[in-house]
Parts: C-alpha cells; structure tokens; sequence
C-alpha cells in the first residue's frame, strides 16, 4: 500500500518551509517512527517521521526546495521490498555493523559530526528517545576515538597544502531560522524609538551564596545546579512588577499590560539566536528555573525547540557573558518593549567607604522602546535589579 509523506501543519504563524534534509533515498528501507525528513522553517526544524514500515519509493520535494503545510513530499510503498545491497556481505561479522548502522538513527547535527569524523554510527552509544544518537553523544564519542598512529614525515607532507597566496572559500545558503532573525532585528530597529541604559551589578554577594549553598541545593533539587541566571529571572520578574510598562507590549496603536511574566530567555544554537519562553516565572523557583533553562538549552542544540516554546514572552534576557562580551546593546524582540542584557563578570577596582577594593562586576544594559517607556522608568527598573542582586535577601522578604 503506497502511503503519501506530507509536510507537517504548521502553525498560523509559519508560511511556508525548506526541505533540509532527505535522511533516506528512494529505495531504502524504512520503518515505523523512524525520521526521514527534516523540513526547516523561519522558527524550528520539524522531524517527518515514518507512519509504517516500507520502502521509500519516491521522493517529489527535493532538498532546499520550499513546500506548503501538509504538502507532498515523496511517498513510501509498505508492500515493497527494499534494493539489495551493491555487494553481498562477505561474513555475518562483517554485516552485523552494517546492519546496526542502518538501524542507528541520528540527529541532524550527530549524523554531520559523525560524516566529519569517519565515525561509524552503529559504534555511537545514543542517549536520547529511543536511543536516537544526539549531538552530544557524537561529540562524546569523537572525544573517545583513539588518536591516529603518527606517521614518519616526508619532505612531501612537509610542504604546504596550498600555493602561497591560495585563499579558500565556502558559500552556504543561510537559514531561514538566521534569515528570520535578521529580519525581525531590521525591523526593530527601524519600527521603534529603540534606547538603551546601563547600569553595574556587584555579583559578590550572589557568588557567595552560590559557593555556599550549590551542592546542597544540587542535592536537594534532583541535581539541577544553582547557577546566575535564576537570580537574574528572579530579580526581573519582581522589577517588572514594580515597573508594570517594561512587561508591557505595543499593538497597532494600543499598549497592552500584562499581568503576569513570561520571561524569554535567549539561547544559541547552530542554526541561529532562538528564544524560549519561561511562562508564568513568577511562580517558579530558581530549582524549576534553572531547570527550565537547562532543558530548553539541551533542546536548542538538538534541534528540538517547539512553535509552543518560543511563542510569546514578555520580557527577555540576553546573556552575552557567555562568550565573554563585556559590554553590550542588546537589540528588543518586538512585539516586547525591552530587553535586558547581561554581560562577563569582570573583576575590578571599586571605591567602598573610601577604600579602593577589588570586585566582580557585571555590566547590565536594558535596551528600550521610548514610544512607551520613559526614561525613568528604564533606570528604576535597572536600580531595583541592582538592588535585589547585590542584596539577595530582598527577594525573600519582598523588598
């Protein structure tokens, strides 16, 4: 029975999608749930998978080409039987891998990481849903693989690879995620009164209670770690309570004020910037918090991040401290009104009670539109995250 492989359904939001990957051809055998497909959209990837076992007798949709939700992408015959192999397998020892390699089921970036890396697939141990191999796992088992044996130099492999002068080039086509944020910060730029304040934290007060209470915290939380960024989403949620027209957003001509606090939390992936949303953080404790950022971390570098996920949000933070930006204007994610930017801690020279004395500082910048907020409201909300950082006990006794 041949069974039609369409384009998943996209959400109102999505007009249309690339085809990214084709993970079987025409002739291979495939079977239930298994991925074939991996159509890119302006948001997330979504995985096609397998409805039953059979062969894939036609492919319609080529890589790269753009199909509609629900679209025809190839079809695939349950009562057929897949092409033999090119040459028959020489001893069961020696077809026990190959068999296990086409039963390895790979995530996109796993399956590129393993194709650099002349690794087998069937020697990768997969750790995530029914043993697919993730990026991790290749990552892990490129870390393992034993070093190749030295071999004697030649004058030969002693010259250069290239000419003198020889420049090399690549162009790859960018993709739509990495398109669609370049659009929408255009945008941003161009469709609102975009400022930015700045203000510093000193972080000693948060590094000595994290020193203090991590591995209590990490036991007594199922082994989620007690990092910065909790603080940080604690201490915005209660500011943007205080400053109730940073939380808020612009529609058409009207401002709309929420009353609660979806906190967006910017996370890189090897397809571009993407932000999930913590819903409801005011709610959350810095264990569901950081769990919560732990996760959608995982999911961004799998590929895994859903519509549902990244929709919304109210405020967002951006943390370039991670790659070691000291310094920044963080660009607002529209239809929000303000975005916060965190930045490295950096030791330096503060003057306290008149003595000069050495501190971890971190630089906050919080970009905002001025259409709706003022410039006071933007420095008080600054000062009250200051106040609530550099005195964690203020979040406690809401103070």
């Amino acid at each position: 029975m041949a069974i039609e492989i369409k384009a998943p359904a996209f959400p109102e939001s999505v007009a249309d999608g690339t085809v990214a990957t084709w993970h079987k051809k025409v002739g291979d055998a495939v079977k239930r749930d298994e991925l074939i497909v991996d159509i890119e959209t302006d948001k997330v990837v979504m995985e096609v998978l397998a409805e039953a076992d059979g062969v894939i007798t036609e492919i319609v949709a080529d890589e790269d080409a753009t199909v509609l939700s629900g679209e025809l992408l190839g079809r695939l015959d349950t009562e057929a039987v897949a092409a033999p192999a090119a040459a028959p397998a020489a001893t069961a020892s020696e077809a026990a891998p190959a068999a296990a390699s086409e039963d390895a089921i790979l995530s996109p970036a796993a399956r590129k990481i393993a194709a650099e890396n002349a690794l087998n697939p069937a020697d990768i141990s997969g750790t995530g849903k029914d043993g697919r191999v993730t990026k991790e796992d290749a990552v892990a088992a490129v870390a393992s693989k034993p070093a190749a044996a030295p071999q004697a130099a030649t004058p030969a492999a002693e010259a250069p690879l290239f000419a003198a002068g020889d420049r090399v080039e690549k162009r790859v086509p960018m993709t739509r995620l990495r398109k669609k944020v370049a659009e929408r910060l255009v945008e941003a730029q161009s469709s609102m009164a975009m400022l930015t304040t700045f203000n510093e934290v000193n972080m000693k007060p948060i590094m000595e209670l994290r020193s203090k209470y991590k591995d209590l915290f990490e036991k007594t939380h199922n082994g989620v770690r007690l990092g910065f960024m909790s603080f940080f989403v604690k201490a915005a949620v209660e500011a943007l309570k205080r400053q109730p027209g940073v939380n808020a957003s612009i529609d058409g001509n009207d401002i709309v004020y929420h009353g609660y606090q979806d906190i967006g939390v910017a996370v890189s992936s090897d397809r571009g910037l993407v932000v999930p949303v913590l819903r409801n953080a005011e709610f959350m404790s810095l264990a569901e918090i950081e769990g919560g950022i732990n996760a959608y971390g995982r999911k961004a570098k799998e590929g895994k991040l859903t519509l549902e996920e990244m929709t919304g949000g109210t405020f967002t933070i951006s943390n370039g401290g991670v790659f070691g930006s000291l310094l920044s204007t963080p660009i607002v994610n529209p239809p929000q009104t303000a975005i916060l930017g965190m930045h490295k801690i950096q030791e330096r020279p503060m003057a306290v009670d008149g003595e000069v004395v050495i501190l971890p500082m971190m630089y906050l910048a919080l970009s905002y539109d001025h259409r709706l907020i003022d410039g006071k409201e933007a420095v008080t909300f600054l000062v009250t995250m200051k106040n609530l950082l550099e005195d964690p006990a203020r979040l406690l006794l809401d103070i």
